[in-house]
């Protein structure tokens, strides 16, 4: 017998068979429909029906019939794993050894970045003895050049003159530039050169640059006249003068104590701000009086320090700096970060006058060093292997003898070295004689000629202006006979010598003279011919002639 609660849930039941029939036979008659578009999926799922158990086909095929939307879901978005390579690489199978490289790299010194001296030129490591330094030419062109962190500016020279062949190997000196302060001066040949580039700051652009400078040791060349007596006295004894030489001598000593003094313009905060004050070098530094008609050491203040410091060669000070002259120099502090303000800028009315207070400057600082620095380039010029490079040549010339072709024997061998010395100049004479000849008669009635055997001469600097030959000579230093030959921005079929005397860069003209028929060159009015430019020039480094000094030293611009 049934209960109540039985009776009562009767009518529920019916009610819910009756209504799970209708949605079977409703979602049947919709799965029908859906049977040809959802082939895949039926398959899938029976698929999954058969191995599945009779309790479970019963539930899967309920869900199916009441869960199963109209457009199929989209796959679970399965997201990527990081997988482990091997080293080994394979090819048909078979494992390469990672040793076997079959590209092989051609630029191994790029990948070791630890080891790259490229990438640590600047910041050598503490292990490395060595470190990469770049040195710029006169013509921009650049060279590394692979230091020991003890290495001087002289052995850097040294090492410079060997890697670009050049056949003068004294009279070099390493140069430290400032492109945008405008500043350069000339290292001296006992400087730690990498103690000089730990010095700069990464905030201002600085270069190394590499060129002649004949007046590095003019102040010993000329000692007996090279400061005026009027600029040389005694720190004790103001009104006590001394000669040039006896001004060297005692600064050498360190008992005694000589000072230089006179008028400089030294800049102030502004451009165009410019006072002309009464400096006095000593040796504890550089003073400035504070009264600008009294010169009482009374009224001195302190300038420079110039332990700390170094002295500087100014380049454009009119443009830069607006400077009244153009024979500035600067004292510029040794840590200094770039800044302006920190720079002492000074101002001379000469350029004898910058010359000297530059020079006295170098002895106060320096003192024996710079001397004994003078004794060594002394030895090194008297020296057979200085002069003498006989180890750079090739071995293939120790082969060639001297041959005499002058009789009708056939030829001989010249033995004697100073015959076979005579015999090539000779020859050389001939063949420029020769070419001469020749080029004045083809030319004897057209345009003057032009011969190209200077084109080959360090001396000619080809289409240079009157500026540039002028700051050229004064980079490579004014001393007395530095010269160079170019061609005249003015006169056509014409050549310019500029030659240093005095402190001063003098310009002759060189013009082609003709004579029965021929071309010559002259710098005397057809006073004294010349059939080339190289016979010309090789006359002047004998005879003086018309010039005021006989040209010794050419300027010449190494391509590194």
């Amino acid at each position: 017998m049934k209960s109540d609660s039985d009776a009562r849930n009767q009518p529920r039941d019916a009610a819910f068979n009756v209504e799970v029939g209708a949605q079977v036979e409703h979602r049947g008659t919709q799965a029908n429909r859906m049977e040809v578009a959802h082939t895949s999926r039926k398959a899938f799922e029976g698929s999954l029906m058969k191995n599945s158990s009779p309790a479970e086909e019963v539930s899967l095929g309920i869900s199916t019939l009441t869960l199963t939307p109209l457009i199929p879901e989209s796959p679970p978005v399965r997201r990527s794993q990081p997988i482990s390579i091997t080293s080994n690489r394979s090819k048909g199978g078979e494992f390469l050894s990672p040793s076997v490289s079959p590209i092989p790299n051609p630029f191994p010194e790029l990948c070791s970045l630890p080891h790259s001296s490229l990438l640590n030129s600047s910041l050598p490591s503490e292990s490395s003895d060595k470190c990469l330094i770049k040195v710029y030419g006169e013509d921009n062109s650049s060279r590394s050049v692979l230091v020991s962190r003890q290495a001087t500016a002289r052995e850097v020279c040294h090492l410079l003159v060997q890697s670009a062949h050049c056949s003068d190997q004294e009279n070099w000196a390493l140069l430290e530039h400032f492109p945008t302060l405008g500043l350069e001066r000339c290292l001296e040949d006992h400087e730690i050169v990498l103690e000089v580039q730990a010095t700069w700051s990464p905030k201002v652009k600085t270069r190394f640059m590499f060129s002649k400078n004949y007046a590095k040791y003019e102040v010993f060349n000329k000692q007996t006249c090279f400061f005026p007596e009027a600029m040389v006295s005694d720190s004790t004894d103001t009104m006590k003068r001394m000669t040039s030489q006896e001004f060297i001598q005692k600064l050498m000593t360190s008992e005694t104590s000589p000072q230089i003094q006179g008028f400089l313009y030294l800049k102030g905060y502004s451009k165009k701000f410019w006072k002309k004050v009464y400096f006095t070098l000593r040796r504890s530094g550089l003073y400035r009086s504070t009264k600008v008609s009294k010169k009482d050491p009374r009224h001195l203040q302190y300038t420079a320090d110039l332990d700390v410091s170094n002295v500087y060669k100014v380049v454009d000070g009119c443009k830069l700096y607006g400077a009244p002259t153009d024979f500035n120099f600067c004292i510029k502090p040794n840590r200094n970060q770039g800044l302006v303000k920190n720079l002492k800028i000074l101002c001379a009315d000469t350029e004898q006058i910058r010359t000297l207070w530059m020079s006295a400057i170098r002895l106060f600082k320096y003192k024996k060093q710079l001397q004994s620095n003078f004794q060594l380039s002394k030895l090194a010029l008297q020296s057979p292997e200085g002069s003498k490079p006989t180890d750079s040549k090739p071995n293939s010339e120790d082969s060639l003898v001297a041959m005499d072709f002058s009789g009708k024997a056939g030829g001989r061998v010249i033995e004697n070295p100073t015959e076979a010395q005579s015999a090539e100049q000779e020859e050389g004479q001939a063949w420029r004689k020769r070419e001469a000849l020749r080029c004045c008669q083809s030319n004897m009635n057209s345009e003057p000629w032009t011969s190209s055997v200077h084109k080959t001469h360090p001396w000619f600097h080809g289409g240079l202006s009157r500026k540039e030959a002028e700051r050229l000579i004064e980079k490579q230093g004014l001393a007395d006979g530095v010269f160079l030959v170019r061609r005249s921005h003015l006169h056509e079929n014409c050549f310019v010598l500029s030659l240093c005397y005095e402190l001063k860069v003098k310009h002759c003209i060189v013009v082609p003279v003709q004579r029965n028929g021929k071309m010559y060159y002259s710098i005397d009015d057809g006073v004294t011919l010349f059939i080339d430019l190289l016979q010309l020039v090789e006359f002047y480094q004998i005879n003086k002639g018309t010039l005021p000094v006989c040209l010794k030293c050419p300027c010449i611009c190494v391509a590194l």
